[in-house]
């Protein structure tokens, strides 16, 4: 029992019941009312960095009751409410207070306007409270996060803000500025005229000298109404979610400060506002229909990161594409992990990156933007051939050699994610199932690529199919198990090269690859749309018959919709139209119970039990990988 006089665990904050902004690399997180600083996610953050963690405004005279918020726009809200300490003694309330946030690169701007419709005029002094603060993102996310030093000179209605390397900003025209306790003080006296409108605008610029990421310059490739429309068409739901997902996508964009015109999808807010090789690569996979062009540019982007030197510290090897780039190390202290800037600890990210180039070169990718790349190519078909078998048995596996690093390197990457059916953890090396489908898709897609451009050296078509034919043969003889659920891959080998035997939902990335014959893709998918694989609002991540499932716990029975949709698109592709339709179905149903902004993750919780989808609290939101699934649904169901 705990002690309730000891300080509580610090816990990473919940997110559920935050209202975001954003426009990559800035973000912003509030209350319903658009003050910061009551909750722990709370606060203006730019890159890896919170710099202000309190926003308070407050009116004398009145309280602000706050009535409505528009949060339909990724970078632009409004918050509504009512001064009636200043309106008249009528019934009906007729003195508004408007409250608009604004997100752009580096930038944040506050409009706040009172809005009269009272015969007299109405006086007040508006007050905005700006704390700063200058803290690690990871710090946040670990329930740590203390300010730095900061420093404020203030000249007339601009203020500017350091710790010493990093800085911000303020300007409030017309408003007087003060720095006290820590805090910078705004103030505006407003007079409103009779049935007028009084506005006043604070903006704040910020800048980060190690920031490694940069917004994107270009517009987004696609027209946002028009794939709407398309959706609309076909089932309104799927109009709005495309609607709000294409929003999402286009606000996630991010460059690199070197390549600013080669732009990728960070992976999502708020933790992961950078790039990451498997999550960037799965959003521009998904994408593709819609946009050839980020997908080419995420492959040049993760080209040039492709490791070059052999380095157990950052789980780098020659031919292998990178797993995160930050400005920092990231620790996490409760799980004993310190990942350095630059980390190549996945092992799926290789296969993932060959598989994109076929398929972006399929939907045609320029030639020429396609041959530069095929020294990368190279490089990341030899890694899986060689490195990417770490003991020599014939699959692609991983271990953290550093003790340091991730335990586990596919895209549940949770410490307790490869589990046996009675709920005891697997011992690494690991196997994964799904790793092995990508690596033969991708063997086989290069030699056809490889083939068409007259480009065979390093390795030929021959080759490459006679290799991804021997996995294939090697994957039946050694994945398949056999339980009270039924028959299907297992998730993973484990260090002795046994079949870890619980039911999830890695085996739906298998359809599709073609690792699998057309009879074992449909009994899979059978599986995958039983009561204890399908929620209803999307496919577990594991079964509900597995000793180790909780419908909260991170990968062991919760949703996560990009896995979701990656079997609706293998479906597809194998021409399991009817159960793909099924797929998109749960789909649908979970985008609408979450305002068609779909988080990262939510409880694998049925749709017989409850009415609507029941959140994980603290997944993140908007997901790059979440957002691109309302594309996959739109392609299902055009299709």
């Amino acid at each position: 029992m705990t002690d309730p006089h000891l300080p509580a665990p610090e816990r990473q904050p919940l997110l559920d019941q935050a209202v975001i902004a954003l426009r990559a690399p800035t973000q912003t997180w509030s209350r319903r009312s658009g003050d910061m600083g009551e909750a722990p996610i709370d606060g203006v953050y730019h890159g890896d960095i919170r710099h202000i963690r309190g926003l308070e405004l407050t009116c004398d005279g009145s309280a602000i009751e706050w009535i409505s918020l528009d949060d339909a726009d990724a970078s632009r809200v409004v918050f509504g409410g009512l001064l009636r300490g200043l309106d008249s003694p009528l019934p009906d309330p007729r003195v508004r207070l408007v409250r608009e946030r604004v997100v752009a690169d580096g930038s944040l701007t506050e409009t706040v306007r009172i809005v009269s419709a009272v015969d007299a005029a109405v006086e007040t002094t508006l007050r905005l409270a700006v704390t700063p603060e200058f803290a690690a993102l990871h710090d946040v996310k670990a329930g740590l996060a203390a300010g730095a030093s900061v420093t404020a000179d203030v000249v007339g209605d601009t203020a500017a803000v350091s710790d010493g390397e990093r800085s911000f900003d303020l300007r409030a025209p017309g408003a007087v500025l003060s720095w006290r306790d820590g805090i910078v003080q705004v103030e505006w006296d407003v007079r409103v005229p009779a049935g007028g409108t009084g506005e006043h605008t604070v903006s704040i610029e910020m800048t980060d000298p190690g920031l490694v990421v940069t917004g994107a310059r270009s517009s987004a490739p696609w027209d946002r109404a028009d794939v709407a429309r398309r959706g609309t068409a076909i089932e309104p739901r799927l109009g709005h979610w495309l609607s709000r997902a294409l929003d999402d996508l286009d606000a996630l964009r991010l460059a690199l400060p070197e390549h600013a015109d080669d732009e990728f999808y960070a992976a999502g807010a708020p933790w992961f506002f950078t790039l990451f090789g498997r999550d960037s690569l799965w959003a521009a996979r998904l994408s593709l229909p819609l946009d050839v062009r980020i997908a080419a540019s995420t492959l040049r982007v993760l080209a040039r990161l492709q490791g070059d030197a052999t380095d157990p510290d950052t789980a780098q090897q020659p031919g292998k594409i990178l797993h995160e780039l930050r400005a920092a190390a990231l620790e996490i202290p409760s799980e004993g992990v310190v990942l350095p800037p630059v980390y190549y600890g996945s092992v799926d990210a290789t296969a993932l990156w060959v598989c994109l180039l076929v398929d972006a070169w399929r939907a045609g990718m320029p030639e020429p933007e396609v041959r530069d790349l095929l020294p990368a190519l190279d490089g990341a078909l030899t890694w899986l051939r060689e490195d990417g078998d770490a003991d020599g048995d014939g699959f692609l596996d991983y271990i953290d050699e550093t003790g340091r690093g991730l335990a586990n390197q596919g895209w549940k990457d949770s410490g307790d994610s490869i589990q046996w059916r009675d709920g005891t953890l697997a011992s690494g090396p690991i196997a994964l199932c799904e790793v092995q489908a990508y690596a033969y898709e991708a063997a086989r897609g290069a030699a056809e690529l490889l083939e068409a451009l007259g480009a065979e050296d390093a390795h030929t078509a021959s080759d490459l199919r006679a290799w991804a034919a021997d996995l294939r043969t090697r994957f039946a003889e050694a994945y398949w198990v056999e339980t009270p659920e039924g028959r299907y891959p297992a998730i993973a080998l484990d260090r002795d090269k046994r079949p870890v035997d619980t039911l999830t939902s890695n085996i739906g990335h298998l359809i599709g690859t073609g690792i699998l014959d057309p009879l074992d893709e449909a009994r899979i998918a059978s599986l995958l749309l039983a009561p204890s694989m399908s929620s209803g609002y999307g496919i577990r991540t594991m079964s509900t018959d597995a000793g180790g499932y909780w419908p909260l716990a991170y990968h062991g029975g919760s949703v996560w919709l990009h896995d979701t949709a990656i079997a609706a698109h293998g479906l597809a592709r194998a021409g399991l139209r009817e159960e793909a339709t099924e797929v998109v179905a749960g789909m649908l149903s979970a985008a609408d119970g979450f305002g068609f902004r779909v988080p990262e993750l939510h409880a694998g919780d049925p749709a017989s039990q409850t009415r609507v989808p029941v959140p994980y609290p603290a997944a993140c939101r908007p997901q790059a990988w979440s957002a691109a699934a309302a594309i996959v649904a739109l392609q299902v169901l055009e299709s």
